[in-house]
């Protein structure tokens, strides 16, 4: 059973939420922060990014950004830029991409589901990123920043959630990416407690993204319970924040690679080692999407390639064997490109499918990339598979889009 309650939400007046909110701290460069933020002292990047504050080239795990962080946060709240909610809610959080919209319940989750495996995760974690982001969370005793999770579609819940936003929203607007943002305050206790009781009958929820964010919130509210001496286990420290959305409204978009050389081949060899796990078709100039599963699409020399990967290089009843991110992870990238590990190899690149495939193309055109791997997306049922197996999902798999805008609520951890 899923353990939520509701929270206290440190947020933006109507006014300003336009000013304070931002992407989330992971998605951009300390250079493209303070970029964004230019001019707009109320830009929540002086909190989850608080290196621009300091000179270009700033350490931004030194302890002074850390303590900029802190002071930032306070700052907001004296001059009235983030206001914390007088009782405990939960928050109705949509997005709006393409003329879709998906709507989630902002919630705070319980620690110990994330220790016992009640939030399951499908991806390995980097502990120099949890190291980082827990020393964030330790700083400012707070959650700045949601996790994004899944939950199993529920009707009673999607039914409350119909009811709500029928009523004007709190915040309404388009960012400068051009996806709307839309977020209602659930205050009223009835169904508060209807939710709570919902998530009680939920036996799992999973993390779409937010590992890293997952596993410091989780970590620090652990170190919290054993520091307290009276520890009673209803303390805020043993809640994080959470937008959890239904498994049915969500979209994996594919997640790409590049690659800066061809392993001391010629682009003839390398297709050539390509003909023994695919048939490949030579295809125009312009980089294409694979077809479906277990097809891909490769770009390099100026020429794309389809790529269909033949019988017995992949599993259909495996998990992890059915993936195309296996698939290609082996016999492409290992056996024929030498990367043995996604994690630290530095010829390696990862570009999210929200960058589109010309970015792959440029990227091989400019000389920068010898050769563009198009994946086709992962689904939701195979990460919720992956995930109930105890399996891991290869590094960079699984890409979300819209990401959650940060700064539309707060969680104080007292």
């Amino acid at each position: 059973m899923a353990v939520i309650k509701p929270f206290k939400g440190v947020r933006p007046p109507k006014a300003l939420v336009q000013e304070v909110v931002s992407r989330p701290y992971d998605v951009l460069s300390s250079e493209e922060a303070r970029e964004e933020a230019k001019g707009n002292e109320k830009s929540l990047y002086r909190i989850i990014k608080p290196e621009i504050d300091f000179e270009p080239g700033k350490d931004e795990h030194a302890p002074e950004v850390y303590q900029k962080a802190v002071e930032n946060f306070n700052m907001f709240q004296d001059k009235g830029w983030l206001v914390q909610d007088d009782k405990e809610n939960y928050y109705v959080y949509a997005q709006t991409m393409d003329g879709r919209t998906q709507y989630g319940l902002v919630v705070c989750a319980h620690v110990d589901d994330y220790m016992n495996g009640h939030i399951k995760k499908h991806e390995l974690t980097r502990r120099d990123k949890e190291e980082d982001r827990m020393k964030h969370v330790r700083v400012n005793n707070a959650n700045v920043e949601p996790v994004f999770f899944a939950y199993p579609n529920n009707e009673g819940l999607d039914n409350l959630i119909k009811r709500i936003i029928q009523s004007p929203a709190e915040y309404d607007f388009v960012a400068p990416d051009g996806f709307g943002h839309h977020f209602w305050v659930i205050s009223n206790e009835d169904d508060i407690k209807f939710i709570t009781e919902a998530f009680a009958k939920i036996p799992d929820m999973y993390i779409a993204d937010g590992h890293h964010r997952s596993a410091a919130a989780a970590l620090v509210g652990a170190e919290k319970a054993k520091q307290n001496p009276n520890h009673k286990g209803d303390e805020e420290y043993n809640y994080f924040m959470a937008v959890c959305f239904p498994d049915n409204q969500l979209n994996i978009i594919d997640y790409n690679r590049v690659v800066k050389d061809l392993n001391g081949l010629t682009p003839e060899q390398f297709v050539e080692k390509l003909k023994e796990h695919f048939t490949v078709e030579k295809l125009g100039s312009e980089m294409d999407a694979p077809k479906g599963l277990h097809h891909f699409s490769i770009y390099l020399n100026g020429t794309c390639y389809a790529l269909t990967a033949k019988e017995g290089t992949y599993d259909d009843n495996d998990p992890i064997g059915v993936l195309d991110v296996t698939i290609s992870s082996k016999y492409i990238l290992d056996d024929i490109l030498g990367i043995k590990d996604l994690r630290s190899d530095k010829r390696i690149d990862f570009v999210g499918g929200i960058r589109g495939l010309g970015e792959l193309k440029k990227r091989v055109d400019s000389g920068e990339m010898a050769v563009a791997l198009a994946l086709y997306p992962v689904t939701m049922k195979q990460l919720m598979d992956i995930a109930d197996t105890g399996n891991i999902m290869p590094p960079k798999t699984t890409w979300f889009e819209p990401k959650l805008r940060s700064g539309l609520v707060i969680h104080k951890l007292s």
